[in-house]
């Protein structure tokens, strides 16, 4: 089997963690770059789910208020009544 290669920049600290992690795991970062291509051409698509970042604790505490009704204000029947109510905050 013919070979090339392949050049692409990324972070030093990645490589460094990303070489730290493929050592643990007994391969170097080309048997791991190669691994994903090959999923990535046998599955057609990229081999594992992408997702937004996982969301900080803030906002998983207001989702969870949400979700139960708590420290919500509201309802507004207009744009001023919500103006006010956001200027009130500061």
């Amino acid at each position: 089997m013919a070979t090339t290669n392949l050049n692409v920049r990324i972070d030093e600290n990645l490589k460094k963690s990303a070489e730290a992690l493929f050592n643990e795991l007994g391969m170097n970062m080309t048997t791991a770059i190669n691994i994903y291509l090959k999923q990535a051409v046998r599955k057609q698509a990229i081999p594992f789910e992408l997702k937004t970042d996982i969301p900080n604790a803030e906002t998983l505490a207001a989702i969870r208020d949400v979700k139960n009704g708590k420290n919500l204000i509201g309802p507004f029947s207009n744009v001023e009544e919500l103006m006010k109510a956001l200027d009130a905050d500061d």
